[in-house]
């Protein structure tokens, strides 16, 4: 069995990982990382100490009603991404020990096109 490093649990809920194929586990928040243990395999786990998440992003639609995912930037691994069934009140137990300032909202799929649409011609002014 995998011991925590967390100290104190502040919240587990049921969420799922998508990293890579989908895996479906409990999210552990503590003192001292951000945790997710697989339900069938506890050798398959991420912890994420909270020196090292430089973003967390959330993908929110309908002006902040649903949230259907969250993700861990981190400073050097790449970005985790995660669901859980009570999204909001993960982000504010996260939200404990990140700054506010690097919580961040994820763009729209309209602002995604709009930078693409961009980029495209600006490389083709430059050329």
């Amino acid at each position: 069995m995998v011991q925590s490093v967390n100290t104190k649990v502040d919240f587990v809920a049921d969420a799922t990982s998508y990293m890579g194929l989908t895996d479906y586990g409990k999210v552990m928040i503590g003192d001292k990382a951000f945790e997710f243990y697989n339900a069938r395999n506890a050798q398959k786990y991420i912890r994420i100490p909270w020196n090292e998440v430089d973003y967390v992003i959330a993908s929110v639609m309908f002006k902040g009603k649903w949230i259907p995912r969250y993700a861990l930037r981190t400073k050097k691994n790449g970005t985790y991404t995660f669901s859980s069934k009570h999204p909001k009140v993960v982000l504010r137990a996260i939200r404990n020990y990140v700054e506010p300032e690097r919580m961040v909202k994820s763009l729209t799929f309209f602002q995604v096109v709009k930078r693409g649409l961009k980029a495209m011609f600006v490389r083709k002014r430059s050329q």
